[in-house]
């Protein structure tokens, strides 16, 4: 027996390979009808966010447009040691890092304490309405969201402003004014994202087993001590992914809705990395040493969601992988 037993695990080592792939092949054969509706999001994947990273190779070498990438002279880490150097580099980190924290803690927890609060509401329509009306934004366009804030916050006709006059206080310009620009720019965040984000969350708190609130109130539990001791508990792996995901993602503002408001009198507080990869590459034509940039860019924020993994799988057990 003894010396059988070695063989034996030898040939069922020897056999897995093998019957993982007939399993694979099995499984891709019951499964085909998925497969293919599976495949135009594989294909889109594969030519607009694998297919491109080849073109990140630009930020190693002298880009020329008339040369190509191969026929580019190769610089090595000639471009990231400028950016470095530059003054503009510490003042894009400090903005990015304090836009992107100020969001996160902000638009992180407002989805979940929203949600959480809607769970409580006991008349189904109201709660349908609330619901309905706080997700709409999330079907704007960054564009839209900024033009209302652009008409909202008006020095000569804006609503908010027409508010201060009213009550007798002096009109602002609120987007020329620096100490106001992270204040406008996460709050519209909060205001955009989070009906939309807060779904996510009804839909963990929704699969809750009814029977543990059922049992807390026989326990003569409060509807507060429910939410403390049961719904949070509950939906804690859910907000462990969702937090992984925003951190990994609070160096990667998009550029768009700084671009349409921001201006050079808030440059200080307002210029991110992205804007900054936009200007010298769309506007300078620039195109390697804004590569560089956005490659540094993506590269912290990858080191961020590897940092917040470990962190979440070590607090809670949870993590991307």
């Amino acid at each position: 027996m003894h010396t059988s037993q070695p063989e034996l695990t030898e040939g069922r080592k020897q056999r897995v390979p093998g019957s993982r792939l007939v399993s694979t092949l099995r499984h891709m054969k019951r499964d085909r009808q998925l497969l293919i509706l599976f495949l135009p999001c594989i294909i889109f994947f594969v030519l607009f966010r694998y297919g491109p990273i080849y073109g990140l190779v630009i930020a190693f070498k002298d880009y020329n447009v008339y040369q190509g990438i191969l026929g580019s002279e190769w610089v090595g880490f000639e471009h990231f040691r400028r950016f470095f150097e530059s003054p503009d580099f510490w003042l894009l980190f400090k903005n990015t890092f304090l836009l992107g924290l100020f969001t996160l803690m902000w638009a992180f927890p407002f989805p979940i304490i929203f949600a959480v609060m809607l769970n409580e509401v006991r008349g189904i329509q109201f709660k349908k309405t609330v619901q309905t009306f706080s997700y709409l934004p999330s079907f704007l366009s960054v564009v839209i969201v900024s033009s209302m804030i652009i008409d909202f916050l008006s020095p000569t006709h804006g609503l908010v402003n027409e508010l201060l006059k009213a009550v007798g206080l002096e009109s602002k310009y609120f987007l020329a004014a620096p100490e106001w620009f992270r204040t406008i720019y996460v709050s519209t965040e909060v205001w955009q994202h989070m009906g939309f984000e807060a779904i996510i969350y009804l839909a963990a708190i929704a699969s809750i087993d009814p029977t543990l609130y059922e049992a807390a109130k026989v326990d003569g539990a409060s509807r507060f001590q429910m939410m403390r001791y049961i719904t949070i508990p509950s939906i804690m792996p859910t907000i462990l992914i969702m937090f992984i995901i925003k951190s990994g993602s609070m160096f990667r503002i998009g550029y768009e809705k700084v671009l349409l408001l921001y201006n050079p009198m808030t440059y200080e507080v307002a210029d991110v990395f992205s804007t900054y990869v936009y200007r010298k590459g769309l506007l300078e034509t620039n195109y390697s040493y804004a590569a560089a940039v956005g490659l540094f860019e993506s590269l912290i924020a990858l080191v961020m969601l590897l940092i917040t993994n470990v962190i979440s799988k070590k607090a809670g057990g949870k993590g991307l992988w």
